[in-house]
C-alpha cells in the first residue's frame, strides 16, 4: 500500500519554477512508530487522522512546503486533573532539498523523485502540543488540602498555617476605621 504521505515530484523539479497543492488525510502513525507518552503528557491519539494541506513551489535545488497540518491531541488539564481533547492546526513553512548542505540542517530531503511528508506532519504536530493544557481559561483547579475540584464549588478547607512565619502575624495591622488618624 502506497503512503498518502509519499507525494512525486519529479514534475516539479523539472520544470522550475513551478507548484502543486496537496490535499490529504492519512493515519498520523500510520508506520506505529510512536509509544504513548506518559499519561500526564499531551499526545496525539493511536487512530488519530492527520489533515494536510499544503502548496508545493519548486525551486532550484529543491522545494518549499507552506500549508496547514492539523491533528487532534489529548491530554489532561494541569490544574484539575481531567481529560481533555483538543484540535491542533499548525501552519507550516518548510523546505525539501536535493542535497543537504551545511547550512541545510533544517531542510527535509528528496528522496529520489519523492518528497516524504511523515516527518515534516510528526515534526510539526509533536512540536505544538500544548506542554500544560488547560480544560478552560478560568479553571481553578484542585484544593491542596483536600483535593476537591473548585471548578465544582468551594470546599472551605483553611489552609495550614505555615509555623515559620506564625511570628510574623503579630504584625498584621487591622483594616479598620478605628486606626486611622484623626485630621485636622
Amino acid at each position: 500500500m502506497a503512503s498518502a504521505y509519499l507525494v512525486p515530484v519529479a514534475a516539479l523539479l523539472r520544470d522550475v519554477p513551478s507548484s502543486q497543492q496537496i490535499a490529504f488525510s492519512a493515519p498520523f502513525d500510520e508506520e506505529h512508530e510512536f509509544t504513548p507518552r506518559a499519561a500526564g503528557d499531551s499526545d496525539v491519539p493511536a487512530d488519530a487522522e492527520a489533515r494536510v494541506a499544503v502548496r508545493l513551489d519548486s525551486f532550484s535545488g529543491g522545494l518549499s512546503v507552506r500549508g496547514t497540518i492539523g491533528s487532534p491531541w489529548t491530554g489532561l488539564c494541569r490544574r484539575c486533573s481531567i481529560a481533555i481533547d483538543g484540535y491542533l492546526e499548525v501552519n507550516v513553512s518548510e523546505r525539501f532539498v536535493d542535497e543537504r548542505g551545511p547550512s541545510d540542517d533544517d531542510s527535509y530531503p528528496i528522496e529520489g523523485d519523492f518528497v516524504n511528508l511523515t516527518a515534516l506532519v510528526h515534526d510539526a504536530i509533536l512540536l505544538d502540543l500544548p506542554i500544560a493544557p488547560l480544560c478552560r481559561p478560568d479553571c481553578q483547579g484542585l484544593c491542596a488540602q483536600c483535593g476537591r475540584d473548585l471548578n465544582e464549588g468551594a470546599c472551605g478547607c483553611v489552609a495550614p498555617v505555615d509555623p515559620r512565619w506564625a511570628t510574623l502575624d503579630v504584625l498584621r495591622i487591622a483594616d479598620d476605621s478605628s486606626s486611622e488618624a484623626p485630621t485636622e
